[in-house]
């Protein structure tokens, strides 16, 4: 019986999954396909919600989105992909493949050398999240240091603000460097409304007990010291290619397809978006790039026809924790909605990134539409956003 074998349990392996039934569905009764997700986790970590107060909610299980579709899971790690003998290795037992979907995810990168590396925090897994989150239960007006401000670092910082003193530093000279001159007006503004401080042009570079040190030589006292520098992909993708971009992503193809009988989605993969553009490290390309990996890698065991990855309009949503949020529109991220308009679009994207569970028909039928389409709702009337 042909095997798809997809690594990876976050929203691009779920979705993969989710993907390869429906093309095994397409192709007609009694077709012989298995499709197997190898993560050692049983949950899916809804990651884009780690910021919150609650992030233990954050999660879904894998077996009521995988057991009504008939996919199995393999709970291990893999080490090794054998593309030459169509095997990968997982926790010591050889799992052979007809097609592979890497969705292995990206990870945070951490800094290295820097004194005092081990008391630091992060939200980019549930466990940092909650390590985080149980540290400060309880505190007081805690003070706490978030390094970088990008989308994650803003988030957090702003989310922290609610419960106590942040300063929020970065290498640098302006906030949210990579998002742009477009939503910087609207963030500078809630980072004054929630009175965050902001180090700029500097670093962290040591931890100490209850303090920590910049790069300019100024000592901050701090409860805690939230790390949210940079992505990089799973180092599996050196296992695929030699040819890796800067976040060690593998280059696809408009199919998805890295190597012959490989594909890649979410993080791992290296997609281009349009003519200008590649796809980025976020969870509204994770969610098509899964689908539409996952539906190939089936779809060209059974003779059903490829989909080319078409990805819907490129939005944010950036969380500002009490001073609302910030909805951008397109690679020059023009300001839709900002505030309290902007926080209701934010809370439609969080509620609506949990995957349907238990119901076959209900999941694969998500699967099938390839992005979400996210209402953006103005002051008068009704207009999609994408």
């Amino acid at each position: 019986m042909a095997h798809v074998v997809i690594i990876g349990g976050g929203f691009a392996g779920v979705w993969s999954a989710a993907g390869a039934a429906l093309a095994r569905e397409r192709a007609g009764a009694g077709t012989g396909l298995r499709v197997t997700l190898v993560a050692p986790n049983e949950h899916l970590v809804l990651r884009p919600r780690l910021y919150e107060p609650e992030p233990d909610l954050a999660k879904v299980e894998l077996r009521r989105i995988l057991g009504p579709i008939g996919a199995e899971h393999v709970r291990a790690s893999v080490s090794t992909i054998d593309t030459g003998r169509r095997v990968v290795v997982a926790d010591g037992r050889e799992i052979g493949y007809d097609r592979l979907v890497l969705a292995a995810g990206s990870a945070l990168v951490r800094p290295h050398g820097l004194p005092g590396a081990g008391r630091l925090f992060d939200i980019d897994t549930l466990d940092g999240a909650l390590r985080l989150t149980d540290h400060l239960r309880g505190r007081e007006d805690y003070a706490a240091v978030v390094v970088g401000a990008g989308f994650v670092g803003l988030e957090a910082a702003t989310a922290l603000a609610a419960r106590g003193r942040v300063l929020l530093v970065d290498r640098a000279p302006v906030v949210g460097d990579q998002l742009g001159p477009g939503p910087r007006p609207v963030i500078e503004a809630a980072l004054d409304e929630l009175g965050i401080e902001r180090r700029l042009g500097t670093t962290v570079t040591e931890v100490g007990e209850g303090r920590a040190v910049l790069s300019d030589g100024t000592e901050v006292e701090t409860d805690a010291v939230v790390w949210s520098v940079g992505l990089r992909a799973s180092g599996l993708t050196r296992q695929i290619s030699g040819e890796l971009d800067a976040l060690g992503r593998v280059p696809v193809n408009r199919r998805l397809r890295a190597l012959p009988e490989v594909f890649a989605a979410g993080d791992t993969a290296a997609a281009p978006f349009d003519a200008g553009h590649t796809v980025m490290q976020a969870c509204q390309h994770a969610v098509p790039l899964g689908k539409v990996a996952g539906y190939n890698a089936a779809a060209d065991l059974l003779g059903v026809p490829l989909r080319d990855f078409t990805p819907g309009p490129y939005v944010t949503c950036l969380d500002l924790g009490g001073a609302g949020a910030v909805f951008t529109r397109g690679w020059e991220r023009t300001v839709m909605a900002a505030g309290a308009e902007g926080a209701a679009v934010k809370k439609w994207i969080n509620d609506h990134i949990h995957p349907p569970v238990d119901d076959a028909a209900e999941i694969l039928s998500a699967a099938d539409h390839v992005y979400l389409e996210i209402p953006f709702f103005p002051r008068e009337g009704t207009a999609p956003a994408a």
